[in-house]
């Protein structure tokens, strides 16, 4: 694959992967949406049926890894870094442009959502607040992760037990085949492990998993003209990218001891 494949297939795949990653926490939280309240069901879902649609279409000029953790963890594994800066800056972009393109298809919604004046008022920050970037807003959430209970050691394990899982799981596809991977299988394969992480594990943080997928997306809640809006909750940020690049590392690591 040359640099030029790798950087366009990682783009359009993790802008799919967050248009509709971020569709579904739109559809679900926004006023005015049909799919509004469905539910930890529909968001788990949603973010697995992503990962399918974004992977199949870039699987052939990238790969699909859509996930600097994926490419860390590949990195570990085969000793080839060479790629990963074009990866890593094809999936920022993508990652950024997907949630513009998300805010556009649910302009409207989010324009009732942050003008009524319950929203309105959780946007509001008192005297004890004197940091608002890091305060969450009430729409973050659909950008971006947080935690249900902020607490730094607990948040930063459950995202590198989360990620080791997912780059595991990928790391050891096709073993049971003399190691030629599963092709198209593999992705569908893949899918059903993000839903089950975010089923089983993603209740502490919202399982961001995927450095990216939270940093782009918060970076363009930060710059988008929304009212009311709140802030972008830095204090919180790095967690949901040191924890998936830790997990990834891990999970190259035991790939090595145990499977090479």
């Amino acid at each position: 694959m040359s640099s030029s494949d790798i950087f366009i297939g990682e783009t359009i795949g993790t802008a799919l992967l967050t248009l509709l990653g971020g569709g579904v926490c739109a559809a679900v939280t926004l006023k005015s949406s049909k799919a509004r309240n469905a539910g930890w069901l529909a968001i788990t879902f949603g973010w697995g049926f992503a990962v399918l649609i974004a992977a199949y279409v870039s699987a052939p000029l990238s790969g699909a890894h859509l996930n600097p953790a994926v490419t860390v963890g590949l990195a570990v594994k085969t000793g080839e870094w060479g790629d990963t800066p074009v990866y890593f800056a094809g999936q920022l972009l993508g990652a950024m442009l997907g949630a513009v393109v998300m805010w556009v298809t649910y302009y409207g919604q989010f324009r009732a959502h942050l003008s009524d004046p319950e929203h309105i008022r959780d946007a509001k920050l008192g005297p004890e607040d004197p940091h608002p970037h890091d305060v969450a807003g009430p729409v973050l959430g659909i950008f971006s992760t947080g935690p249900e209970i902020r607490n730094v050691v607990q948040n930063l394990a459950t995202e590198i037990i989360g990620t080791a899982v997912l780059v595991l799981a990928i790391l050891t596809q096709g073993l049971q085949d003399g190691g030629k991977g599963l092709g198209v299988i593999g992705v569908l394969i893949t899918s059903f492990v993000v839903v089950g992480i975010g089923l089983s594990l993603g209740g502490p943080t919202g399982y961001a998993i995927n450095p990216v997928r939270d940093l782009g997306p918060r970076i363009v809640h930060a710059l988008l003209p929304l009212p009311n809006k709140g802030g972008s909750d830095w204090g919180y940020s790095w967690i949901p990218v040191v924890g998936p690049l830790v997990g990834a590392v891990l999970a190259g690591g035991l790939y090595n001891i145990a499977f090479a």
